[in-house]
């Protein structure tokens, strides 16, 4: 085993143990000389849980080749520079582009929320093809912006990183709610075991020294600029703080509400209320508890709602609307659908489950295969087949539980969202619609 046969493979196994990982299909480290064939991508966020996964699983293609690596953090980057010796690196993504535009197809996006958005429209500006992680914005404003560029710009090929879409069992569980498997749906319940909160207090009264392999500037980018302080932010924690991450709705939400979305072809919520603790001025409270009310559409029984619970104590959602059978319990994180006929529940990651009244439906499951999320956005870039999770799609994903998040601030008040216009019928919550950027930072926009 060569050098670098060992790296890639140290490469991998840090990814892997960092996230939930989807299967890689025709992986391969072999790479053609460059040529016309190969998509020419720029990867932005190479380290950390998401941007080493992307990173491992996109290159799996033997149609891709990695052009440039850009990241604010030095280790990271000499990380990945290690195992994707050709590319070029960067610590700030606009010089990438400034030295590179001419050499880059398209780019991968795996950095902190507070950064998709303008990332994600420079980007798009200069006419590359984006694959952006979920969320694809961190306020309902840029998501807008992000979903209106992208139909300006239809020859781009967009993909929302919710890798799951993806695979063989939400695929399956889709196509089953669209065959009738329960009837007509109902009402949706979402829930994860896990929580991103934060202190709430608020930031540390402490100013650390950044250290020399970390550009501090750099990562803040958009954000109002903030004093440093050691393990409270990078690379993992800024998922807590209102002003870089969406907390535990954010981070999971796009990827459990993407099969209701898919399945029942929605559009955003109508209205929407909080009835878990309120969150912090400054980070996500441990627990959440949001209702959200969707339109009906030609797969649900009249209008629906759905309710998501994140956290320790609101973790589980309402048992008893879920028919299971005696001893079954609910996975730790998923789904159920309640229908005309019983209910289904989609584990996250996993095969659907039929149960009606307390006991398993006498029901055939017709299993969809599952696909590689990230090698389909290759090779639409490249002209073969259609994106699954385009920004036309994942931008009302989005915005779903972004609503979701405003929400999260204002306690039992309901809060009724116009979705044409990108405000609430409360003006403090119309305040989060759109943040403050830093000076120098403001969001590009137009094409």
């Amino acid at each position: 085993m060569n050098a670098r046969t060992q790296t890639r493979r140290h490469f991998l196994r840090t990814a892997a143990g960092a996230v939930v990982a989807v299967p890689l299909v025709g992986s391969s480290w072999t790479r053609a000389a460059a040529s016309n064939d190969l998509l020419q991508v720029a990867s932005v966020g190479v380290g950390g849980m998401i941007g080493r996964h992307d990173l491992t699983n996109l290159t799996g293609s033997p149609r891709v080749q990695i052009v440039a690596l850009c990241d604010v953090d030095a280790k990271f980057l000499g990380e990945a520079s290690g195992v994707y010796r050709e590319a070029k690196t960067f610590r700030d993504y606009r010089r990438m582009f400034d030295e590179m535009a001419a050499d880059i197809d398209a780019v991968i996006i795996s950095t902190p929320d507070h950064m998709h958005a303008s990332i994600a429209l420079t980007a798009m500006r200069l006419d590359k093809h984006v694959y952006c992680q979920a969320p694809l914005s961190h306020n309902l404003g840029e998501c807008r912006a992000m979903r209106d560029m992208s139909a300006q710009k239809e020859h781009l090929v967009t993909q929302m990183g919710t890798q799951a879409h993806s695979h063989a069992g939400y695929r399956t569980a889709v196509a089953m709610l669209q065959g009738g498997a329960i009837g007509k749906v109902r009402e949706v319940h979402m829930w994860v075991s896990r929580t991103w909160h934060g202190p709430a207090a608020g930031r540390p009264d402490r100013i650390d020294a950044i250290p020399e392999h970390f550009d501090w500037n750099l990562w803040q980018g958009v954000a109002v600029e903030r004093p440093f302080a050691e393990k409270s932010y990078h690379p993992h924690e800024w998922r807590r703080w209102t002003d870089y991450g969406s907390g535990t709705l954010g981070d999971m939400g796009c990827h459990i509400f993407d099969p209701m979305f898919s399945a029942l072809e929605l559009s955003p919520p109508t209205k929407v209320i909080s009835r878990g603790p309120a969150c912090h001025q400054e980070t996500f409270s441990p627990d959440s508890d949001v209702l959200f009310h969707f339109a009906g559409t030609k797969y649900t029984d009249g209008d629906i709602t759905c309710r998501w619970t994140d956290g320790r104590a609101g973790s589980l959602p309402d048992v008893e609307h879920a028919q299971l059978p005696e001893g079954v319990e609910l996975p730790g994180g998923g789904s159920f659908y309640v229908g005309e006929k019983g209910v289904m529940v989609l584990p996250h990651i996993a095969m659907p489950q039929f149960y009606s009244e307390g006991k398993p439906m006498d029901i055939a499951i017709k299993e969809v295969a599952g696909k590689n999320h990230y090698h389909e956005w290759a090779d639409v870039c490249l002209g073969e087949g259609q994106s699954t999770t385009p920004f036309s799609y994942g931008c009302p994903v989005t915005e779903s539980v972004l609503v979701g998040t405003v929400a999260t601030r204002f306690k039992d008040q309901e809060l009724v969202w116009d979705s044409a216009k990108l405000e609430f019928d409360h003006e403090g919550a119309t305040r989060f619609v759109r943040r403050e950027y830093r000076e120098g930072w403001e969001l590009p926009v137009g094409v």
